[in-house]
């Protein structure tokens, strides 16, 4: 059986784990400790479970944990070798990743305790970016967490899809109508910023297929979307091409400080 948990989902901090047969491994590690414990506890998993931490990218609301769960608590630390660098001159890494350090390379597969995980590039602003396809127990996990704009590559692990996690970041209207600065509206809205709600569903409507069960929404803005905003993008775009959420599909906006519901999938 695997479970799914979004830990937290937002400009605050990102955090998700997948389990299998009692072993887990987390994409990104942008939250404190003590909150990953707490979390997982709380749906009953055992923070000793957790074997590995594959990483997106190198931005603080995507690592703030890592030197912790690296150096403290000895797990290996998996990211692209432009990643690692650019984790270690991040402000927030204290002490500097050494021994648990651990390389992937984009398409290439990497093995781990009943998992593949198969990184691919993403166009985002970090030092390096990755989304991860994730197969296990014969079902399908994408995760795309922070992504400027829709390429084929993305599109096609997208579509292999059986459970993705996509970014849904920003409502335009919101973030035109907001208090950023131009130049901080500049930076969502390019190729390598983030994703709006309408551009997610869009992308969406082109990869819908019967082998995709569940979406979830991630990386919503604090300032510039809602839950409810995204979602109601999402169902309404999909209902357009006769696809209707909770029916064909699940959907789901995740949380952007709390923990998610506990998925588990037989």
């Amino acid at each position: 059986m695997i479970k799914f948990i979004s830990l937290a989902s937002g400009s605050s901090g990102n955090c998700y784990y997948l389990g299998l047969n009692g072993k887990g491994i987390l994409i990104d590690a942008g939250i404190h400790v003590r909150q990953i414990k707490s979390a997982l506890s709380n749906v009953g998993i055992s923070f000793e479970s957790i074997m590995a931490v594959f990483v997106t990218h190198d931005h603080a609301d995507h690592i703030k944990s890592l030197s912790s769960l690296g150096e403290k608590y000895n797990l290996p630390i998996y990211a692209t070798r432009d990643t690692h660098a650019g984790i270690n001159h991040n402000y927030c890494i204290n002490p500097k990743l050494s021994s648990c350090v651990h390389y992937v390379e984009k398409l290439k597969t990497t093995e781990l305790f009943g998992f593949s995980l198969t990184p691919f590039e993403v166009p985002h602003d970090g030092s390096d970016n990755v989304g991860y396809f994730v197969e296990a127990d014969g079902k399908t996990f994408c995760f795309v967490t922070d992504i400027g704009h829709i390429t084929p590559v993305v599109k096609d692990f997208g579509s292999k899809a059986n459970y993705l996690i996509i970014e849904a970041n920003y409502d335009r209207n919101m973030l035109d109508m907001g208090r950023y600065p131009a130049f901080l509206k500049a930076r969502i809205t390019s190729p390598v910023g983030h994703l709006c709600n309408s551009d997610t569903a869009q992308f969406l409507i082109d990869i819908v297929n019967p082998d995709l069960k569940h979406i979830w929404l991630c990386h919503l803005s604090a300032d510039n979307n809602h839950p409810e905003i995204a979602y109601k993008t999402v169902q309404m775009a999909l209902a357009q091409y006769g696809i209707i959420v909770d029916k064909d599909i699940k959907l789901t906006a995740l949380k952007r400080t709390t923990p998610s519901e506990l998925y588990e999938f037989a």
